[in-house]
This record gives structure tokens, C-alpha cells and sequence, in this order.
């Protein structure tokens, strides 16, 4: 009996409703899911951090989720454990043609544009079958996380075309959007509460062209701003460490003087 067999053994007994837990027998996909979710996130947040007994911890957490959801679809005669796994090992090897076929690529970039044309077909092919006019933006899902949309939204429509030619471009359009923001902040300003509407569109614009200029840069937005606000954290920290001396709190502290201790964390960090 393998690992996974194993674990696969204990998610029956967790959902056995004779003998099992009360908590895991009463969940559903959907009472699940917000868990899925988290779970891939504290599995970045370990990557991030560098963390990796922590990552090899998150990863076996991941997999729980996997393996719960496939039990409630076995449960509800849906699909097993064993149906995922082949699902993904039939898409891999249809998307590696150049591994497991007579396909050749010859580095990185080609492979990557031969894995979207793949999935742009298998997309066509799907929305065929369901009598819907495809388009390059199907699949992406309405619930992902705002900002990792965006890329997405850019990547697709950057395949057939619609891009930015230079990432530079894209600093053009950011001071335009930056101009806008401060328009209508002026504005909001002067309409008090009610006023935010148009403020929030520009805000908008202005984070989705950010996204824009990370795309470009070959930069992940997501890892970028989570390693700022790891970065915040830190400093913060910091901040709060170096005040306690002092015998303070930050709410007994002026700005000037937790701006003052913040550019000490930032030159500590700087100097190590």
C-alpha cells in the first residue's frame, strides 16, 4: 500500500459517517473550497519566504484538499482520486507534444507558446461542442484572486496581438493613469462620500496597467507585492522593537518619529 493510498485510506474514515469526524462529514465543496484556497496560498507565502520545510508542510496540506474533494465527488458518485490523477496525466501529455510525441521545440518561450495554442484549441473544441462563440478570454475563471486576472486578461489578449509593444509603452501609460487618479481624487474630494465611483474606476486602470508593466518585465505582480509586504512586515516589526525601547507603543508615537525609526530598519536591513 502506497503513501497516497494511505491518505486516500484515512479521508474515507474522516468522512465515514458512522465512525468518522463530525467536522469533515458535514463539509461540502463549497464549504471547502475558501480552505482550497488558502491552503495554495500559504504554499506561495512558504516560496516567498524561502521557508521550505514550511513548503514541503503547505504542499501536504494542498494535497489534502485534493484528496478531500475527490472523496466528496466519490461519495456523490461523481468521479475518485484515481479520475483526477488520470485527467491530469492525459492533459500533460497532450500538452508536451515534444516530450511524449514526435513535436520539437527548441527552448523555453516556444514551448510556452505551444502549450497556449494547445489549450486555445482544446478551449475552441469545448465551446463547439457547447454551441458558444469562443473567445481568447474563455477559461479565466471570474473568482481568481483580482490582480492574477488581470495578468491573465493581458496574456490572452497579448497572443493575438493586443499589446503593448515595449514595456517602456507601458510607463507612458501609467502617468496617465496616475494624472487621471489624481483628477478625480481632487474631485471625490470636493463630492464628499458619494464621489469615490470614478475615483475607484481610475484606481483601476492605473493597478491594472501596473500589472501591465510586471507582464512586460517578466515579473510576477503577485510575488512582487507579496515580497513588499513581507518586506512591510518586517520593517514594521522592526519599527514596533526599536519604540518598545523607548518604552512606547505606536499609538504613543508621533509619524515623524516611527518615519524616523523606519528608515533606521530600512538601513539595518541594507547594512546586512
Amino acid at each position: 500500500m502506497t503513501q497516497i493510498d494511505d491518505l486516500l485510506t484515512i479521508m474515507a474514515r474522516l468522512r465515514d459517517p458512522q465512525g468518522g469526524c463530525p467536522w469533515d462529514v458535514t463539509q461540502t465543496f463549497e464549504t471547502i473550497a475558501p480552505y482550497t484556497i488558502e491552503e495554495a496560498y500559504e504554499v506561495a507565502d512558504a516560496i516567498a519566504r524561502k521557508d521550505i520545510p514550511a513548503l514541503r508542510e503547505e504542499l501536504g496540506d494542498l494535497l489534502l484538499q485534493v484528496v478531500f474533494h475527490a472523496r466528496m465527488a466519490e461519495e456523490a458518485g461523481l468521479f475518485n482520486f484515481a479520475d483526477v490523477v488520470k485527467d491530469i496525466s492525459d492533459k500533460m501529455t497532450r500538452r508536451h507534444p515534444h516530450v511524449f510525441g514526435d513535436a520539437h521545440v527548441k527552448d523555453a518561450a516556444e514551448q510556452t507558446v505551444s502549450w497556449e495554442n494547445i489549450k486555445a484549441a482544446e478551449r475552441r473544441d469545448k465551446g463547439a461542442q457547447d454551441g458558444v462563440l469562443p473567445s481568447v478570454l474563455d477559461g479565466i475563471p471570474a473568482g481568481m484572486p483580482a490582480m492574477k486576472q488581470a495578468e491573465k486578461l493581458q496574456k490572452r489578449a497579448a497572443r493575438v496581438g493586443f499589446d503593448w509593444t515595449e514595456a517602456k509603452d507601458v510607463l507612458g501609460k501609467i502617468r496617465e493613469e496616475l494624472e487621471e487618479v489624481a483628477v478625480e481624487f481632487d474631485i471625490a474630494n470636493d463630492n464628499g462620500p458619494n464621489g469615490n465611483a470614478r475615483l475607484t474606476d481610475e484606481l483601476g486602470d492605473l493597478l491594472f496597467a501596473c500589472v501591465n508593466l510586471a507582464r512586460k518585465a517578466n515579473i510576477d505582480p503577485g510575488m512582487a507585492l507579496r515580497g513588499t509586504n513581507l518586506k512591510f512586515d518586517r520593517r514594521f516589526r522592526r519599527v514596533e522593537a526599536l519604540l518598545a525601547a523607548r518604552g512606547k507603543a505606536p499609538a504613543q508615537s508621533s509619524l515623524d518619529e516611527m518615519e524616523s525609526l523606519w528608515i533606521m530598519a530600512k538601513n539595518e536591513e541594507r547594512a546586512t
